[in-house]
């Protein structure tokens, strides 16, 4: 086996279109190395916390362990081979336990070595799931190992003796899931668009099963969940789907409160959450890196509004053949229903024609507006002139101007997201937030370490 490993130096440059001004060359992501040699794609990877190695499974049926060494680059110590493609990774760096999900079901458990160059098989947890294993999860405080699978389950088990404590069905494959330790609160996405939200119950006795509860779905993605992050602080959960969104839940405040992310053209794969910098980084199918500032107050998703004519015009659209005929041939034609998506009421194309980002709801690209809203959003404050000088200049006031855009786009203070080009298709990936370090996995079978210090900067209290 050939491995190529290429100490790297180079930046990330900002997406095209994203405002960058905030980061300056010293506070973009830096490519430290890549990590070559797999044979087959890497289905997850995880970051060694406080050391210099990284652990990746990958369908070939190869866990490999890299480790930096005295040359800079990074070498596989541990290369072994699973009896079915590793699909799924999970380790804790204060007991050196390694669990590892397969192709067919299976987990087992391994413990590495103090110096990470060797690891013992510990046990086989088999029987449990019917297909892939999707995600696992391990909580040292009860010594449970958590996963979920593309059978549909949500299975527990006790890292001590290796037995079943219980599993939960769910309607469709799970693909990821994230634990609050507090509330003993489980979140499992699945291919559906779903998260179920479980509750977790320690047995009663060493013979007892946990009780395993559902306590309420979580409905508001059009695709597949393909990945979740949680803030213990704020209790907010994030969820990245198949439908190119990001949607933050707010847990802890039980009132349904749900906004949007939306700045990713393709899949969003991956989410990592940083505590201390309060930033939220997605990772998706568009090679594109979005680093969220989680510390601005954001405003709520709108609901869209039904209706059978435009709220703007009062025009009826096109389904609404009574209200159509009964105005006559003046008020004749096919009007679509569209959405302004910062009030969300149903308007027809010509009372929506503005595009705009609004990034305090979480748009960091153009979408449709009202022209009220568009006004709101794009207008600076009154008396500045910066106003009237781009709408003459425009001729159009109610359609986007360039100049009036960049204006309030300069003038958003603090910045709500930075983008930045990963240059390969994101898969998934790791954060040591505490060292600064962010791992990606791409569909390239690449492994990119990035030192992301410069903008994961603590939040002062």
């Amino acid at each position: 086996m050939t491995n190529l490993i290429d100490n790297m130096a180079a930046e990330i440059k900002p997406a095209p279109g994203s405002s960058s001004e905030k980061y300056s060359s010293t506070r973009k992501p830096v490519l430290l190395s890549k990590l070559e040699g797999c044979n087959d794609d890497v289905n997850a990877a995880v970051i060694i916390p406080g050391e210099d190695g990284v652990i990746s499974v990958s369908d070939d049926r190869s866990v490999r362990v890299w480790l930096k060494r005295d040359s800079g680059q990074y070498w596989p110590s541990i290369c072994h081979y699973m009896a079915s493609g590793a699909t799924a990774v999970c380790f804790n760096r204060e007991t050196r336990l390694l669990f590892v999900g397969m192709e067919n079901g299976s987990l087992s458990e391994f413990c590495l070595s103090e110096d990470y160059n060797g690891m013992t098989h510990s046990r086989d947890y088999t029987g449990v799931h019917m297909g892939r294993v999707a995600a696992l999860l391990y909580v040292p405080k009860n010594r449970w190992l958590f996963s979920c699978g593309r059978d549909k389950c949500f299975a527990v088990h006790c890292a001590v003796t290796g037995r079943l404590l219980g599993r939960h069905q769910l309607q469709a494959w799970c693909l990821t899931l994230k634990y609050d330790v507090e509330s003993r609160h489980v979140f499992v996405g699945d291919y559906s668009g779903q998260i179920a939200m479980l509750k977790v119950d320690p047995p009663l006795d060493s013979v007892s099963n946990c009780a395993i509860t559902l306590v309420t779905t979580l409905k508001g993605h059009t695709g597949s969940v393909r990945c979740l992050a949680w803030d213990a602080g704020e209790r907010l959960l994030f969820s990245g789907s198949f439908d190119h969104s990001v949607i933050v839940w707010d847990i802890g405040g039980r009132k349904g409160t749900a906004y949007e992310l939306q700045g990713h053209l393709k899949v969003v794969a991956a989410l990592c959450y940083a505590s201390a910098a309060k930033q939220l980084i997605s990772g998706g199918e568009d090679s594109t890196l979005f680093f969220w500032n989680m510390a601005v107050k954001r405003k709520e998703t709108p609901e869209w509004q039904e209706s059978d004519v435009c709220q703007g015009c009062g025009l009826p659209f096109f389904w609404n053949f009574k209200a159509v005929l009964e105005g006559g041939v003046g008020r004749m034609g096919l009007r679509r229903q569209h959405h302004c998506r910062r009030c969300g009421r149903a308007l027809c194309d010509a009372c929506s024609p503005a595009r705009a980002p609004v990034p305090e709801m979480g748009f960091q690209f153009e979408v449709r507006l009202c022209k009220p809203c568009h006004g709101e959003v794009v207008s600076p404050p009154s008396g500045s002139g910066t106003g009237q000088q781009a709408e003459q200049t425009n001729g159009e006031p109610y359609h986007t101007g360039v100049s009036t855009v960049r204006w309030a786009s300069q003038q958003q203070q603090p910045q709500m997201a930075v983008s930045h080009d990963s240059h390969h298709s994101i898969v998934c990936m790791d954060l040591d937030e505490a060292r600064g370090r962010l791992l990606t996995v791409g569909h390239d079978r690449l492994l990119k370490l990035w030192d992301v210090s410069s903008i994961l900067v603590p939040v002062s209290h």
